[in-house]
């Protein structure tokens, strides 16, 4: 039998037990707490650790775009290491959109050697435009964030493409995720960071690299804005120059000309330049900068000149456009400036007033790199105050004529009013009356009746003379198989080409009729050597229509030129009736001139003996035979002229 005190012995025992027990159970508890608090505490000093290195890579971004807002590849550096650093990557890529499915990368980050060579190898300054089944390729055509795995088993690299292989084989990429750059949901370009192992990136991580696109966008707009600014400073301060120079030199062309070219070539990255003025012929220079010493003393030697079939400065003058010419060493016959002074890219900019070509300015680079549209319209704009300051000088040097005409001729005012309107009437008279006559008549035969005020040149006369007549070999064939309009378009080329150079060497249009012209020298107005004038005209034709035949060529119209020239004596004079007058010269001269064109062969120009004797000396030719002329008894010994004969030492 138990006893009373062994009980009460075990219920302590067992109340200490139970006791116990839950002092233990709730230090386990609390131990539990402590751990649960201290990882939190952890994580949460990890997240606010995150989340100060990401500001702080935020702010030295931001501290990069404040401190050099125009120097953009120090901006896309600093968030290209950043971008790959807080990303856990191993490099990274900042590509620009070029537009048409060409991306160019800007900023590469700890790229390794071999795939960095290879991309550079295959396109020039980085330029790709890549496959569309690659990241960058669904980037462009979605506008949204690309992210894989493993490249490795991207269809891209499984179709073979060479970026995708380059990537993976020489670039050991594996996941990768593409981000990119938008302003107003236009694609400006894309951030892209790599690992070379199967880790896939966090939406955090994924979020910041958004979030760097963004700063990227911000620092190309800011970049843009500023140039535009720095762009527009420089043009008003360059403007304000030329003003001022304008003002402070008031009828002194020479140091405007100056001013509006070292402007010119500054602003638009020009290594040189040269400002034309141009007479109606010729050009000549009234302004350099920067002209390399060898052009320079080519220009200073050759003096007044016209300029070269093909030419940036001939393009002006056909057309009073802009001529922008890209490669000049690319051209069929490079300009002085390119083979003298390495010129590539070359614009030239017509002066014009009231239409009326009265100059150019032209830059050249010595690299082919084009100029800029903005660049362009900015020597537009210097061309007009070239124009603007050539007018003022004209109107101040009027103005100053006029005022020491007035000072010295104060008394006189009245009568040469009286004067002048006397003159204007006859003056108006004239004109009518050389409406009238140019109607029917060459304009030297119109300008030398007015000028004597008689019309006796007109009454037949002989005269010796120098008679030209050429045509195109072929033409009879090429109007019976073409279409009216074409024959007509072409004759009315033909004929401006050739109707030009006559007017320039002084010769009277004799007649015209279908391909065939002749010209006439020494009447009506005399000329010293009309056979050496005429052969000289001779060749211009021939190298202006040369150049019409390769083209006409090239629509598949087989042409040629052929010119005779004979002298001789002629009768001269008007023929036709009242309302309807031809100036015509009859005799022989004229009928030898069209037998030696007959017997032309394309490009040739036969001259007869008596020319012969006149130009011998100052061209080449060579003999081409005795010929029998139709209409003509006796047989005659014919030349072709060569070209200009070399000066003699």
């Amino acid at each position: 039998m138990k006893t009373r005190g062994s009980k009460t012995t075990k219920l302590k025992r067992r109340n200490e037990a139970t006791a116990a027990r839950r002092r233990g159970s709730s230090l386990i508890d609390l131990q539990e707490q402590l751990d649960q608090r201290t990882r939190e505490l952890t994580e949460a000093q990890k997240h606010l650790a995150e989340a100060l290195e990401q500001q702080t890579a935020t702010a030295e971004v931001l501290r990069v775009i404040s401190g050099s807002p125009s120097e953009l590849q120090r901006i896309f550096d600093a968030i290209l290491t950043n971008a790959t650093r807080l990303c856990e990557a191993n490099f990274g890529v900042l590509g620009l959109y070029e537009g048409d499915g060409v991306f160019r990368a800007v900023g590469r980050h700890n790229l390794p050697l071999l795939y960095a060579r290879r991309i550079a190898e295959r396109s020039k300054d980085w330029g790709f435009r890549p496959h569309p089944l690659t990241n960058i390729g669904r980037v462009a055509a979605t506008k949204q964030v690309v992210h894989t795995v493993n490249y490795a088993e991207h269809p891209a690299y499984r179709a073979g493409d060479p970026i995708a292989v380059d990537a993976v084989e020489l670039g050991g990429i594996r996941t990768m995720v593409t981000v990119p750059m938008l302003k107003e949901n236009t694609l400006i370009g894309a951030i892209i960071i790599f690992r070379q192992q199967v880790k896939p990136f966090t939406e955090k991580q994924i979020a910041l690299v958004q979030n760097f696109a963004d700063q990227a966008v911000i620092a190309i707009e800011n970049a843009r804005l500023l140039n535009e600014l720095r762009e527009s400073l420089q043009q008003q301060t360059a403007t304000a120059d030329v003003l001022k120079v304008i003002s402070s030199s008031p009828g002194e062309l020479g140091p405007v000309f100056q001013a509006i070219l070292e402007n010119a070539t500054r602003i638009c990255e020009a290594k040189f330049g040269t400002l034309f003025r141009f007479d109606g012929n010729t050009f000549r220079v009234a302004a350099g900068v920067g002209t390399p010493p060898e052009l320079a003393e080519f220009e200073r030697r050759r003096g007044p000149f016209r300029p070269e079939l093909g030419s940036s400065l001939e393009r002006t003058v056909g057309t009073k456009q802009v001529v922008h010419i890209a490669d000049d060493a690319a051209e069929t016959v490079p300009s002085p400036p390119t083979r003298l002074a390495g010129a590539r890219s070359i614009v030239a900019v017509p002066m014009l007033k009231d239409d009326v070509l009265i100059g150019a300015i032209a830059v050249f680079r010595q690299e082919v790199r084009p100029f800029t549209d903005k660049q362009i319209a900015l020597l537009i704009n210097f061309a007009a105050q070239a124009v603007i300051a050539i007018e003022s000088a004209e109107l101040l040097k009027q103005l100053r004529e006029r005022t020491d005409q007035l000072e010295a001729q104060s008394q006189e005012v009245i009568e040469l009013n009286q004067q002048l309107e006397q003159r204007v009437a006859d003056q108006v008279g004239e004109i009518e009356r050389m409406g009238r006559l140019r109607r029917f008549l060459p304009p030297q035969v119109a300008d030398l009746i007015v000028a004597s005020g008689t019309e006796k040149e007109l009454e037949s006369h002989r005269r010796e003379i120098t008679a030209l007549f050429c045509d195109l070999r072929g033409f009879t064939g090429f109007s019976e198989s073409s279409d009216p309009e074409d024959v007509m378009a072409l004759l009315r080329e033909y004929h401006a080409a050739i109707g030009k150079i006559i007017f320039t060497y002084g010769g009277t249009l004799e007649r015209f009729a279908g391909d065939g012209v002749m010209v006439i020298f020494n009447d009506p107005v005399p000329v010293d050597n009309p056979a050496l004038q005429a052969v000289k005209m001779a060749l211009d034709m021939r190298m202006a229509i040369s150049a019409l035949i390769e083209r006409w060529k090239e629509l598949g119209h087989e042409l040629g030129f052929g010119i005779g020239i004979a002298h001789g004596y002629a009768t001269l004079g008007t023929v036709g009736f009242e309302g309807r007058f031809d100036y015509a010269a009859i005799g022989t001269v004229s009928n030898v001139a069209s037998r030696l064109c007959d017997e032309a062969k394309p490009g040739q120009i036969l001259i007869g003996p008596r020319v012969l004797m006149a130009v011998k000396e100052a061209v080449t030719v060579e003999p081409v035979g005795e010929f029998t002329l139709k209409g003509i008894s006796r047989s005659m010994r014919v030349h072709n002229v060569l070209g200009v004969a070399p000066p003699k030492n």
